[in-house]
């Protein structure tokens, strides 16, 4: 079976294009001696164009290695993903080599040097942008590729993993809508990632469907680690009329709001109420625990590692499209809002 990319390109396409016959295209694709090198030379460069790959050709020739890539590794939720797709790799006795460009060009160049250079079976990029000339090397090289939670809008052909995360800035939002809060601050993540816009949608979403006008300074912009959270945190305990509460779109944004409020001797849950975004292990064992929405890292990891392995063995896939479901989880950080226990700078 054949990917629909693939089944629109037959040898008798290839064969018109190269101008020779059929039988001379089925020579090329057996390694047969009987070409002349130009004729071959021509074949095979439109083969790799149209990404030819013929009927169990990968499975006969399967190189028990996938290729997960990120932006950086700096980051406990990289692990999680890590941890999926190496989940159903061993169980496939499929080996997984872990990269990072660190959103440079020339890492980048040096990335598509080493695959050209071995074998894969297929590349899982995580939050990041698929280039067209980065698709189209990929595609030459004929090996497929899974975005996870991808930076912009993706080729229509390049499958997706991601979660709800508009769904999940809603939820965070009107949990602490529910509990009395109206002066909600947000920690936004990167604005170029898709996943961010999404979660800064929800909580507008949240406070219009409250009623709520959207007060712009209560918007701090994130990077997604410790350091902005704190740098944003700061600045929203520094307005003049500052939350009473804080969603920050990241776990890791979330605890560098807890140091935010410690500093200014205030305490988490009893003065401002804080709500995080990824469900990261030390959630729960941070002082206090973290109320936080979980999206299932681990297990998109698996989705994506599950989805390559289809592709490489030329098997169809169900959707291109695939966002798994968030879920807000509620701990000790934020609790309802009392106007008598609130410090008085943080008071409606």
């Amino acid at each position: 079976m054949s990917t629909d990319g693939e089944r629109r390109v037959t040898i008798t396409v290839i064969a018109r294009e190269a101008g020779v016959s059929v039988p001379t295209v089925s020579r090329v694709l057996n390694g047969r001696s009987d070409v002349a090198p130009e004729t071959r030379e021509r074949v095979e460069e439109l083969l790799r164009h149209h990404g030819y790959r013929r009927r169990g050709t990968r499975a006969a020739h399967r190189a028990g290695l996938l290729d997960l890539l990120f932006p950086d590794l700096d980051s406990p939720w990289a692990l999680e993903i890590i941890r999926g797709v190496e989940d159903v790799g061993h169980a496939a006795g499929v080996g997984t080599v872990v990269s990072a460009i660190h959103r440079e060009s020339t890492s980048t160049r040096q990335w598509l040097q080493n695959l050209r250079a071995r074998a894969s079976d297929g590349v899982i990029l995580v939050t990041s942008h698929l280039t067209s000339p980065v698709h189209a090397q990929l595609r030459r090289l004929n090996v497929p590729v899974v975005v996870v939670d991808p930076a912009g809008a993706p080729a229509t052909d390049v499958p997706t993993i991601g979660a709800t995360n508009w769904s999940g800035g809603l939820a965070a939002t009107e949990h602490l809508l529910a509990l009395g809060h109206r002066r909600i601050g947000l920690v936004a993540g990167p604005p170029h990632l898709l996943c961010s816009r999404a979660r800064l949608d929800g909580y507008r979403a949240a406070l219009e469907r409250a009623g709520m006008p959207l007060d712009d300074r209560l918007v701090q912009p994130g990077d997604f680690y410790h350091a902005s959270g704190f740098a944003a945190g700061t600045a929203l305990l520094e307005l003049d009329d500052p939350p009473t509460a804080v969603f920050a779109a990241s776990d890791q944004m979330a605890f560098g709001v807890y140091e935010a409020v410690r500093r200014r001797g205030l305490r988490v849950g009893d003065d401002v109420s804080v709500v995080g975004f990824d469900d990261l292990p030390e959630a729960r064992w941070a002082s206090p625990p973290l109320t936080t929405v979980r999206q299932p890292l681990v297990e998109m990891g698996r989705l994506a590692a599950r989805t390559v392995l289809r592709l490489s063995q030329g098997e169809e896939i169900e959707s291109p499209r695939v966002e798994l479901a968030t879920e807000l989880v509620v701990r000790d950080s934020s609790v309802r809002y009392d106007a008598e226990r609130v410090p008085a700078d943080l008071s409606r």
